[in-house]
């Protein structure tokens, strides 16, 4: 690694346990600029934020905001006080990292400086359900949603240049969320995400952990939720429309063209006030999806045709179709039609 390139740790902390003290020595011995943002943990763990001080830079404030809004405090730091090139590597409080493997995720984020570099785990140890079980579901979720594979949605080891800062800064979340969004963004701008391997370990079967299964779990998934609702919300309307139409008409082409013109409509406002959450550049998004929307409806088309002439029954091939087209119209529309475009801050 270079000489006069900065290498800076950034850990967020919550309720730290001893843990903390040593990571924060060994990255100190090791050159790293360290800056620990202690994320509302209460007066009861004050003596271990002033033994850190003495080998980090500590960033406090009294509530409780996440882990997510304590990354982006400690980037906005790093990018007033220090003058790029650097590079950062973010690792968790709970000594689960290890010296060496964070050593060379930061080696591998000089090399790359244009993608992030992510710690990955293998699993392949004793490994505590929980962690091993929503891993398993994040990395299926993040896949279908992005056609990206990772191996390892979760871990909070990751390095990148001073040239992400900004971006990273931008991303929405506050606490858990916050790391399975960027994961999202970057596929989404199609940004580099390098996985090298680190070693698995954890502590008191990661007792430390903060992570509520139930209602992080919610924040990560909820885009995807919000998704979820907005196109069966269109094909209970598409596809009661089409029962009817077809009943009444016996004209499968005709039923079909209108009822997905139907919810088409209905789809592209529910998205596109509620879901994606955009309010500038309507007419463009307009164009981009019914653009879309009919591609989609050629291939919902021919794919009813198909599996009605091979025998499948009008009404189930109707709902084969649907779900076949879902997953598809989600990634258009996330990434290229609804996307959100970055600003300077």
């Amino acid at each position: 690694m270079k000489e006069n390139l900065q290498k800076i740790a950034l850990i967020p902390a919550y309720k730290p346990q001893q843990e903390l003290t040593e990571l924060t020595a060994e990255l100190y011995q090791n050159g790293f600029s360290v800056i620990i943002v202690n994320d509302g943990s209460g007066t009861d763990y004050n003596q271990i934020f002033e033994t850190v001080s003495f080998s980090a830079h500590v960033i406090a404030y009294a509530e409780n905001k996440g882990k997510g809004e304590a990354l982006k405090t400690g980037l906005k730091y790093i990018r007033e006080n220090f003058r790029p090139p650097y590079l950062v590597v973010t690792a968790d409080a709970d000594g689960q990292h290890k010296i060496n493997d964070i050593i060379n995720v930061i080696q591998e984020a000089e090399l790359h400086p244009e993608s992030l570099i992510l710690g990955s785990r293998k699993f392949d140890k004793h490994v505590p359900f929980r962690s091993q079980f929503g891993n398993t579901m994040t990395k299926i979720v993040y896949q279908l949603s992005t056609g990206v594979k990772i191996h390892d949605t979760q871990t909070g080891l990751r390095a990148f240049s001073d040239k992400l800062i900004d971006r990273l800064i931008l991303i929405n979340g506050s606490r858990y969320e916050y790391e399975m969004n960027v994961l999202m963004e970057f596929a989404g701008n199609h940004t580099e995400i390098r996985e090298i391997w680190i070693e698995t370990v954890y502590l008191n079967e990661n007792a430390s952990s903060h992570f509520d299964a139930v209602r992080d779990s919610y924040r990560i998934y909820k885009e995807i939720l919000k998704f979820s609702a907005s196109s069966f919300i269109s094909f209970l309307a598409d596809y009661g429309l089409f029962c009817l139409l077809s009943s009444l008409t016996g004209m499968l082409v005709f039923s079909n063209i209108t009822a997905r013109v139907c919810s088409s409509v209905l789809n592209f406002t529910i998205n596109q006030k509620l879901v994606f959450g955009m309010k500038d550049n309507t007419v463009q998004s307009a164009v981009k999806y019914f653009s879309l929307a009919i591609v989609i409806l050629l291939c919902n088309t021919l794919i009813l045709k198909a599996l009605t002439l091979t025998g499948v029954k009008i009404f189930l091939a109707k709902i084969i179709t649907e779900f076949l087209l879902f997953i598809f119209s989600y990634i258009i529309q996330h990434y290229f039609i609804f996307r959100k475009e970055h600003k300077t801050i």
